[in-house]
């Protein structure tokens, strides 16, 4: 079993995600900020969840408020990001991604990726289906940019 699927994260509504349900799925991973000049992505991201939903792609956003765009709880940030940009896959509560208070999954993905510090919001990681990391993307690569690299890791 690959790392990645011995994390937990929570769901916005309390709800526990476990990582043990993504084996055999391409898991694409955002930390978000809905007052973030790229929030539009979610709109983007959301297109790719419901074009390649049924292949088996997942998609997971983590709000952070690391970089003070985030609202300030999460269900507002849940409907916000719903009304603006029709997000429908699931949102954990906000986490960190850097420093000494940062999501052990993200300390995970940034040593997987070979790269250090989260430099913004939209940091994207795609996770294959074996559970690898095959990327990261960073913040302004926009989700039309790595369809590719997702339909690849479907086949």
């Amino acid at each position: 079993m690959a790392p990645i699927y011995k994390f937990k994260e929570t769901e916005m509504n309390g709800f526990t995600i476990d990582f043990n349900d993504y084996q055999g799925k391409v898991l694409l991973i955002v930390n978000t900020a809905s007052k973030c000049g790229l929030a539009p992505q979610l709109e983007g991201i959301e297109g790719l969840y419901q074009k390649y939903h049924d292949q088996g792609f997942e998609v997971l956003g983590l709000p952070s408020n690391q970089f003070h765009q985030e609202l300030d709880d999460d269900k507002a940030t849940s409907d916000y990001c719903q009304m603006h940009y029709g997000v429908t896959f699931p949102m954990t509560k906000k986490i960190m991604v850097n420093g000494s208070e940062e999501d052990p999954l993200f300390t995970y993905l940034k040593n997987e990726s070979g790269h250090g510090r989260i430099k913004w919001n939209f940091t994207k990681f795609l996770i294959g289906r074996d559970g690898q990391l095959i990327e990261r993307f960073a913040p302004v690569t926009k989700p039309e940019k790595i369809e590719e690299t997702i339909i690849s890791a479907l086949q």
